[in-house]
């Protein structure tokens, strides 16, 4: 247990032959320091390192036998922090050397938990009392995302959250919504109220005119069908903005 299990599928390792040493054992250089990181973390946690430490921990189990440090720093340079490595898209990731099936399979495991812990928080919960919760959700889920993603939260009557689903991928700064389709899911939910969630990836939470005036053909279809708009988030990259807080809705 003292090595995490850290022995990958052979066929999912980002190995280099060359690089293996002869036997296949790590040069004890490579082992000490993954120990003392591995340390570090478990005494302190992730804010005892920096990102680029963190994400070496993640990289161990991809490469086990190789100084991952200048992939991980090679990541950190491209992305620009830790959460934007892990949502970058598999194409974008595989453009850094020493990248292969295997460090993108841990990335995108690590990616998916963070979704899944964030999104259990706010499922089948009472989402106006939660709504802190809702953001960490909306955040993890959308702020460092490279194409713009509108997604659509379904309430029922009592406002719990029955229903997440991804309406529409677009470019960098454009994504399709269409009302009609926002409603009629509604309807065969049984929903009674719904949330839109977009992200920027510029950072901005700022909305275009664009938004502003999809927003208003949504909530004019669902008033049509007796559905209640409880308000439109645009997710930046450290900030939110509530459609229904300033004066939108």
């Amino acid at each position: 247990m003292s090595d995490f299990n850290e022995q990958p599928l052979p066929f999912l390792m980002d190995e280099a032959p060359a690089t293996t040493p002869v036997g296949g054992k790590q040069p004890s250089y490579i082992a000490d320091h993954r120990q003392r990181l591995r340390a570090r973390f478990m005494a302190g946690g992730a804010t005892a390192m920096p990102e680029y430490e963190l994400l070496e921990l993640v990289l161990f189990r991809a490469i086990p036998r190789r100084d991952v440090k200048p992939l991980a720093r090679a990541l950190m340079d491209r992305f620009g922090d830790f959460n934007r490595v892990l949502t970058a898209s598999e194409a974008r990731l595989r453009d850094i050397s020493g990248v292969g099936d295997a460090v993108v399979t841990e990335l995108k495991i690590v990616e998916a938990a963070a979704h899944r812990m964030a999104r259990s928080r706010v499922m089948q919960t009472h989402v106006l009392s939660s709504w802190d919760a809702l953001l960490d959700y909306c955040h993890t889920s959308m702020a460092h995302r490279e194409t713009e993603q509108f997604r659509v939260l379904y309430l029922d009557r009592k406002n719990m959250l029955i229903g997440d689903e991804e309406q529409a991928k677009g470019t960098v700064d454009h994504v399709p919504v269409y009302p009609r389709e926002v409603a009629k899911r509604a309807l065969e939910l049984n929903a009674s109220a719904v949330i839109l969630v977009h992200n920027h990836p510029s950072g901005d939470p700022t909305p275009s005119q664009s938004d502003i005036e999809m927003t208003h053909r949504v909530n004019a279809a669902c008033d049509a069908l007796g559905l209640t708009l409880h308000d439109h988030l645009i997710i930046g990259k450290s900030q939110e903005l509530s459609f229904r807080a300033e004066g939108y809705l």
